[in-house]
């Protein structure tokens, strides 16, 4: 049974009830990106409790959303196909609510998971389509990410590797992912600092993963 129940009868209301209490969507974000053990999950929500943790782990398999994957010693947890058919809505929320971020307070933190989820949301497939292959070693904050894109797939790991880009960046490269700083002022402005590559390909960076403001 549902955690809450608003009483009324449409499939608004029953996705609210199955993944609309507090941190169950965040849950299926890093589920998304692909099976985690729970203290994976602990580390990706640094601020969740661990008896909602629980709770939510088991709301969300008691629906069918995840489901416990015992491998050898571990138990890990993911998305079932029915939870998987969230991601459309979950990159959507990510793309309506990053017209309203604005600057992060001190307290906020950025995880790969996180970031991984941004990137896909942010991802123009019908641009990089005509595109050359492009990989791209990301430090954004804490994450380190390797980025690859090759037409119109996307393929995004935690860790570094060989790349054609190589650069770092802290969350102010959201203006540039919003088209309002063009790739140069980046670099210009210290917002965006390449460590290895020809800056040029910041260009395309750009082009492939964007979002209006």
């Amino acid at each position: 049974m549902a955690a809450r129940d608003y009483g009324q009868y449409d499939g608004i209301t029953r996705a609210l009830e199955l993944v609309g209490e507090r941190w169950a969507l965040l849950i299926v974000r890093d589920l998304l990106v692909g099976p985690r053990r729970y203290g994976e999950l602990a580390a990706g929500l640094p601020r969740i409790p661990s008896n909602i943790l629980a709770s939510r782990l088991k709301e969300l398999q008691a629906v069918g959303v995840i489901r416990r994957m015992p491998r050898s010693r571990v138990v890990l947890y993911e998305l079932t196909p029915y939870g998987r058919e969230l991601e459309p809505v979950v990159l959507a929320l990510g793309a309506w609510g990053f017209k309203a971020m604005g600057d992060p307070r001190d307290d906020q933190v950025v995880t790969a998971d996180s970031m991984t989820i941004a990137l896909r949301t942010a991802f123009r497939a019908d641009v990089a389509e005509s595109l050359p292959a492009t990989a791209y070693a990301a430090r954004l904050g804490p994450a380190e990410l390797l980025i690859r894109v090759d037409g119109s797939r996307l393929a995004v790991d935690r860790g570094t590797g060989p790349a054609d880009l190589d650069f770092t960046a802290g969350p102010d490269i959201r203006h540039l992912i919003s088209g309002e700083l063009a790739p140069a002022r980046a670099i210009a402005t210290g917002v965006v600092e390449v460590l290895r590559g020809p800056d040029e390909l910041l260009d395309r960076f750009a082009s492939t993963f964007h979002l209006a403001a």
